[in-house]
């Protein structure tokens, strides 16, 4: 059976080291980072999303400012205020929360946020940094994707990795990751031809296709170590349950390590969003970031 991969326990002990770094520019350079969080309507999803922010943001050390608008906000006001906080030098990461309304342009808003306060990595500006390998800010769920791989293999040089998904969000800059570690990657998607006979070439699954328990564990090399990107909610036996887009009975028996979903990757987004925060509040001093 594979190793679980407890992403919680990781993501935990990454807030202590976020603790301890955020305490020492406090002492020896007189610096609290500070993250602003945008959340523009009503959906629940995205409220309780928003409070696990807040409250870890406040349980690191660092400031928390919240700007909760009406569904019915114009988007020239969410603009206006993405430059207030870009122009306050106390803010350090800016997020708008997603799904904005639909009558938002949400690229138009993510690219007025200034690329140095960009803590999600979605700017443009942030996406081709990381494209041609200058430091960046990048986008927290495959940074907590790599460092749970990381901690799993130590180092990933050489290693065969199919990423399974093409999504700005996860699947090209997780790729970019990976080559970074010195991977052989291939991403696949809906059209690559025998998916299950590409991904048995990996040592190194990332799965994050948005496909309900689609990987199947006769998919997997023996031992390959499995990241499941994905959270799906099913209904099964009359139940509402949270599924990856792995298969997890029959992954297991063969992955040599896998995340589970609920407690795998999920944990490590917010994680590495005040990690983030940490870095760009770091850079705007012009000091250097402390180990964590």
């Amino acid at each position: 059976m594979a190793k679980v991969i407890d992403g919680k326990a990781f993501a935990e002990g990454l807030r202590g080291r976020i603790a301890t770094a955020v305490a020492s520019l406090k002492e020896k350079h007189g610096l609290t980072p500070g993250l602003a969080v945008v959340l523009v309507g009503e959906d629940p999803a995205s409220r309780v999303y928003v409070a696990n922010k807040a409250k870890q943001t406040v349980e690191v050390g660092m400031n928390s400012w919240e700007h909760k608008l009406p569904a019915e906000t114009p988007e020239k006001d969410v603009l206006a205020l993405v430059e207030k906080l870009n122009n306050d030098p106390a803010v350090h990461g800016i997020l708008v929360q997603l799904p904005l309304p639909k009558h938002i342009d949400s690229t138009k808003v993510l690219s007025a946020i200034s690329p140095a306060k960009d803590v999600d990595g979605f700017h443009v500006v942030n996406v081709g940094k990381l494209s041609t390998g200058q430091d960046s800010l990048v986008p927290c769920t495959p940074t907590g994707s790599v460092m749970l791989a990381k901690d799993v293999l130590g180092s990933l040089d050489g290693l065969e990795a199919v990423v399974i998904g093409r999504s700005n969000i996860v699947g090209k800059p997780v790729a970019q990751l990976l080559l970074a570690e010195n991977c052989t990657v291939t991403i696949a998607h809906s059209k690559t031809k025998d998916l299950p006979g590409v991904v048995r070439r990996a040592d190194l699954v990332i799965a994050a296709v948005g496909r309900p328990e689609m990987v199947k564990g006769d998919w997997l090399k023996p031992g390959a170590t499995v990241i499941d990107v994905g959270i799906n909610r099913i209904e099964r036996d009359g139940k509402g349950k949270l599924v990856g887009d792995c298969d997890y009975a029959s992954c297991e028996k063969v992955a040599g390590a896998i995340t589970p979903v609920p407690g795998g990757v999920g944990p490590m987004t917010i994680a590495c969003l005040l990690y983030n925060t940490v870095k760009a509040a770091c850079a705007a001093k012009g000091i250097d970031q402390p180990a964590m």
